[in-house]
């Protein structure tokens, strides 16, 4: 039975195995990446990306990265181009094909009929000297000098060659398309990303819960308020104006440090210019607030007028964090 060392060895080994032969590929950058990344950034059309095997695995992936990133893509798996997948090509489309051998039959079936289409072809190969490589318009080499498998089979270091290659075509694509942050929220509007990039604190106002009292408020009506609209904390406005706020815990702290309570006002212990923020503000921001001040509400105002209060529970309930 293998020891838990070498089981920790071997997965060390691989991991630096891999590291390094990507670490080699800055040595393959030239102008065919150059040359390469300007095409399909000045193309018209969209960006196919086709493989075999394992390298189909990584060209799916690699898709997934354009589309995200703002360059249109779809994927086309070698062995079923040549039965009728073809046709998805048109006419001002770059393909990129992916084969650490570039010898397969399947890439010697299929490279002729790409060129026929006169679309410009980018090799992802591990062999600038094969049958792709020598049909392609731009080769990208991502040769590795052995996989990590004990066995040099299993391809690993040279699928995860590939897709570094493929990553730093799409992040050159979006320094170059100046992609910003709301641009990639547009292509991922769900889960936890989406909210991230996308909702606002008007998003998660409930304006039925709008604790508010006045400055002269009895103790009794703040613990009213606070109770009742379940947010932990109530603001204090002074003719539409919020001078101040209570949270359950000031209350706690007032009955630790008074007898009595029946002639104190909210104002009495209010805390003075709380966090503001606008209702416009993005979620994640109001959230960095409360981190940077380890608070859990926020006043929401809008040009002066109170708007409702933003809770950290309702935050952490999204799932943003």
């Amino acid at each position: 039975m293998i020891s838990k060392e070498n089981i920790l060895a071997s997965a060390k080994k691989t991991i630096l195995s891999e590291s390094q032969s990507i670490a080699k590929l800055t040595d393959f950058l030239d102008e065919n990446f150059i040359e390469a990344t300007q095409n399909i950034y000045n193309s018209k059309g969209r960006l196919v990306v086709t493989g075999i095997g394992k390298s189909a695995i990584i060209a799916q992936k690699m898709v997934a990265t354009f589309n995200s990133t703002g360059t249109p893509s779809l994927f086309l798996h070698a062995s079923e181009a040549i039965h009728g997948d073809l046709g998805m090509i048109q006419n001002e489309d770059s393909i990129i094909c992916i084969s650490k051998s570039g010898n397969s039959p399947e890439i010697k079936v299929l490279v002729p009929l790409l060129k026929r289409f006169g679309n410009p072809l980018i090799a992802i190969t591990g062999n600038t000297t094969s049958f792709l490589a020598k049909g392609s318009d731009f080769v990208l080499n991502t040769t590795v000098d052995a996989e990590a498998c004990p066995n040099n089979l299993a391809p690993t270091n040279s699928t995860t060659a590939q897709l570094v290659m493929g990553d730093a075509i799409a992040i050159c694509l979006m320094e170059m398309r100046g992609f910003k942050p709301e641009d990639f929220a547009v292509y991922h509007p769900g889960g936890a990303l989406g909210k991230k990039l996308l909702l606002r604190v008007k998003d998660m106002l409930e304006h039925t819960l709008k604790p508010m009292v006045s400055p002269d408020a009895s103790i009794k009506k703040v613990i009213f308020e606070i109770s009742e609209k379940r947010l932990g904390v109530t603001a204090v406005v002074d003719q539409d104006k919020v001078i101040g706020i209570i949270t359950d815990g000031d209350i706690r702290r007032m009955l630790n440090d008074r007898d009595s309570f029946a002639n104190l006002t909210a104002k009495d212990i209010m805390t003075k210019n709380p966090k503001l923020i606008s209702s416009t503000a993005m979620v994640v921001d109001a959230l960095n607030i409360l981190e940077d001040f380890s608070i859990t509400q926020l006043v929401v105002v809008d040009n002066g007028e109170y708007k409702g209060v933003l809770h950290l529970h309702d935050i952490l309930k999204e799932g943003i964090v």
